[in-house]
C-alpha cells in the first residue's frame, strides 16, 4: 500500500474520532443541562451539514475516479493497480451512499405511516 494512501486512511480515522468525541461530549453535556437544550448546540454540525459533507466526498471520489480512468483510456499512466483501487473506492463509497440513502427514506415512509 503506498504511503500516502496510509496517510489518507488514518487522517481519515482521525477524522472519525474527532467527530465521535464531539458527539459524546453532546450527549453528556445535554443529559447535564436541565432545559433540554444542549448548550453547544451552535458548535457542533447539524445532520444536513454532515450529509452533505460526505456526499461532497462521494463526489470528489467519483471524479478523481473519472480523471484517473480516463488518464489509463488515453496511455498517460500504465499502473492499473492505481486505476482499479480507485474504481474500488468510489464504487464502494457510491454504494454505501445509497444504502443511507434507503435506511433514510425507509424510516421517512415508517414515521410518515405512524398513526397520530
Amino acid at each position: 500500500m503506498n504511503v500516502n494512501r496510509v496517510a489518507e486512511v488514518m487522517a481519515l480515522r482521525n477524522t472519525i474520532l474527532q467527530r465521535n468525541a464531539v458527539l459524546r461530549e453532546a450527549v453528556s453535556t445535554q443529559g447535564a443541562n436541565t432545559t433540554g437544550q444542549p448548550e453547544g448546540a451552535a458548535a457542533t454540525p447539524s445532520f444536513a451539514a454532515t450529509l452533505q459533507t460526505a456526499l461532497n466526498k462521494v463526489n470528489a471520489l467519483q471524479e478523481q475516479e473519472d480523471v484517473v480512468t480516463e488518464a489509463y483510456e488515453r496511455g498517460e499512466t500504465t499502473d492499473i493497480a492505481t486505476v482499479a483501487l480507485m474504481q474500488q473506492r468510489a464504487s464502494i463509497s457510491f454504494e454505501a451512499t445509497l444504502q443511507v440513502r434507503n435506511k433514510l427514506l425507509s424510516a421517512y415512509k415508517d414515521v410518515m405511516n405512524m398513526a397520530v
